[in-house]
């Protein structure tokens, strides 16, 4: 340690004085932080610019980026799996759940989805893009796997929390409620684009859910026994 008083770069008691043209500390962002960076941000500038999707090379985003193709490669194994994370940074990020409750987590997963949807109807840049990957059918299997597939295992993670903690029947069918709470807003949100997204719908959502499922509870809890 530096010892009181000894003004930066000077050795403290005990040390070995720092070697002539050693490096100072590093500022900025990490080099390879910076690359990464630029190299979305190319692919953004590019989308921006009118370049198609399916027109992006690795030489042209390098050149755009100001980079070496194999500076790509070290991050990524080919353009689906950077475009996956270009589309990622343009849209929001994945809610950090309250875990307060089954309703709490719930509402906060739906509103994601009306918050995507309300970014699709206004960003023309993700719009086009999201177009454009169903179209490309390697890249939408992609964008499935590494985005889409994860928010779907997130929401049975919280329907298996609220069966564990009695908040849901033993015997709730995981996947088909899975299917009953986002599929309203999936609807709204990509088959009916015009579908107003009010501020509560996530609420009412969860909440209509909620009571159909429960109340499917409480019928099968008075069904007297047979026999």
């Amino acid at each position: 340690m530096r010892g009181p008083g000894c003004p930066s770069g000077a050795a403290g008691p005990g040390e070995q004085p720092a070697a002539a043209g050693a490096a100072g500390p590093a500022r900025g962002r990490p080099r390879s932080e910076a690359a990464e960076l630029a190299i979305v941000e190319g692919v953004v500038n590019l989308l921006e610019q009118g370049v198609p999707l399916a027109d992006l090379s690795i030489e042209r985003i390098a050149r755009t980026a100001g980079v070496g193709k194999a500076t790509i490669y070290r991050r990524w194994s080919g353009k689906e799996e950077l475009f996956v994370d270009v589309v990622a940074s343009i849209e929001e990020p994945d809610p950090e759940l309250p875990g307060t409750s089954l309703r709490d987590d719930l509402v906060r997963l739906l509103e994601h989805m009306r918050r995507r949807g309300l970014n699709l109807r206004t960003s023309a840049l993700l719009h086009n893009v999201i177009v454009q990957m169903k179209t490309l059918p390697k890249l939408w299997d992609a964008y499935h796997e590494l985005v889409v597939e994860p928010r779907r295992r997130a929401m049975y993670a919280v329907l298996r929390r609220g069966v564990a903690d009695g908040e849901l029947p033993e015997d709730t069918d995981i996947e088909l409620a899975g299917d009953l709470f986002s599929g309203p807003m999936l609807l709204r949100t990509v088959m009916r684009p015009d579908a107003p997204l009010a501020e509560d719908l996530s609420v009412r959502i969860v909440d209509s859910v909620l009571a159909g499922i429960r109340a499917d509870r409480t019928a099968k809890a008075q069904v007297p026994p047979v026999g």
